[in-house]
């Protein structure tokens, strides 16, 4: 399967057996950001399942306004709408279902063994192979949508880029050979479907995604933009806070921070 794989509409929704995620697809080949049009998409009431793709993002991002890089056509740069009944606080098990359902699509699509690492990265040996950034709009108190954008390295090559070269990771690296973007895509839409339609039956992902996390269990160093903190990361809450045993024996909840292992 070329690099250059087209993933138009068309072929997204050809054969895919999902009832709501990903039955309307806006595909792009340059857009400036998915979450930024799925955002504006959501705003203007575009139902929850729409997906909006790229080929080539001119300003993605990821969390703590990173910029994310991938050249043309070799990665998964998409956004998904969502209408979920949640409180804000608990949107963070919308990260949690799609880092699960990437995972699942790892091991059918490359027989790979990603895990997660908290809040929003899945890895490849310590590597990182995808980023999830979730926005979110509210009306009041109440969560109107969320938008939940994924970057996945599928064929992207970061040797010789610097220190993307070093942290960064794709499937084809991996395993010696290019992958399909779109048969990876679409396991990605069946697993956040199933997923998406237990917790809207009031399931939480929290015990499959706490199963997943590398993190747990490790002597980190927690960075906030406040302040730094290093301990033991026991454990994950319902609502996606990190639990961390700090050097003086305090357990402090995180809710947003960068997590490295301390060595």
């Amino acid at each position: 399967m070329s690099v250059g794989e087209k993933l138009t509409a068309e072929a997204i929704r050809w054969g895919l057996p999902t009832k709501l995620i990903g039955r309307r697809v806006l595909a792009y080949s340059r857009l400036g950001s998915t979450n930024d049009e799925a955002k504006r998409l959501a705003e203007a009431g575009e139902p929850e399942g729409t997906l909006v793709i790229a080929d080539e993002q001119t300003a993605g991002r990821g969390r703590l306004q990173r910029t994310w890089w991938a050249p043309p056509g070799t990665a998964l740069l998409i956004s998904l709408i969502f209408r979920p009944q949640l409180a804000p606080h608990q949107a963070q098990r919308l990260t949690m279902l799609c880092s699960l359902a990437i995972c699942e699509a790892i091991v059918k699509t490359t027989g790979l063994a990603p895990a997660v690492k908290w809040p929003n990265d899945v890895l490849l040996r310590g590597r990182k192979v995808c980023g999830i950034l979730t926005e979110l709009g509210l009306e009041g108190q109440r969560l109107a949508y969320a938008v939940v954008g994924m970057g996945i390295n599928v064929n992207v090559d970061f040797s010789g880029v610097g220190e993307l070269a070093r942290t960064a990771t794709s499937l084809a690296q991996e395993l010696g050979r290019e992958v399909s973007r779109l048969e990876l895509l679409r396991a990605i839409l069946v697993g956040i479907e199933e997923r998406y339609a237990r917790l809207c039956a009031g399931e939480s992902p929290h015990a499959e995604w706490a199963a997943r996390l590398a993190t747990l269990g490790q002597q980190v160093v927690v960075t906030t933009p406040n302040e730094r903190m290093s301990g033991v990361a026991e454990g994950v809450d319902a609502d996606g806070a990190l639990l961390l045993r700090d050097d003086n024996g305090v357990l402090r909840r995180i809710l947003a921070g960068d997590v490295t292992l301390q060595i």
